[in-house]
């Protein structure tokens, strides 16, 4: 299993990082090892100072393909679910600055958090609302419509360069609202008004 996450998705996120809006997407890798196992806590990690959430909308390869065009993409996957990109902000940050890849930042173990997953069918994809609380309060709040680039386009791009493969994952970008944790907190993400999942951070 790969994780393909893609960054800069949402305007008024690039836009809070300062960052330009992209016009490819812009993708990286986690490891399967990034993924949290369900029902553990998020410890942060000794390295970093500034471990932010990212919420996500995330997508789980149901037909596997390489070259897939867009008008086709929707039969590859089934079923979505929400997930936090956990980001070491001052590590990427500095690795940003040197010009080096984000990974240290991005892909280390328990850094892909991922809920239970549910059929696309019940839900307009098109203008799907998700949000994420800490500590009962809202932080972001998110929706597809907003996305520049959608789930369709993504899995056509993905594909053009990695041959998707039956349980692989994409995250599809984070909207404005990104923050830090700290020990303690609570994290709690919604799909619609459905929540998919409760994580606390030691």
């Amino acid at each position: 299993m790969k994780i393909i996450c893609i960054g800069r998705n949402y305007s008024e996120h690039a836009k809070e990082l300062g960052n330009e809006i992209p016009t490819d997407p812009v993708i990286f890798i986690k490891p399967d090892t990034s993924v949290l196992k369900k029902g553990s806590d998020f410890y942060i990690p000794e390295f970093s100072d500034d471990i932010q959430y990212e919420l996500e909308v995330v997508i789980k390869i149901s037909k596997g393909g390489k070259y897939i065009q867009k008008e086709n993409a929707a039969k590859h996957y089934n079923e979505i679910g929400l997930g936090i990109d956990f980001t070491a902000r001052d590590l990427q940050t500095k690795l940003k600055t040197k010009g080096l890849p984000w990974e240290l930042a991005k892909g280390f173990d328990g850094s892909a958090v991922v809920s239970d997953f549910v059929s696309k069918d019940h839900y307009d994809l098109q203008h799907l609302n998700f949000t994420l609380t800490k500590n009962n309060e809202e932080v972001q709040n998110g929706n597809t419509k907003d996305m520049i680039f959608d789930f369709d386009t993504i899995i056509a791009f993905a594909s053009q360069y990695f041959t998707l493969r039956v349980g692989d994952l994409i995250f599809t970008g984070t909207p404005k609202g990104v923050g830090k944790v700290s020990e303690n907190d609570i994290l709690e993400a919604y799909l619609e008004n459905q929540k998919l999942f409760t994580l606390k951070i030691q």
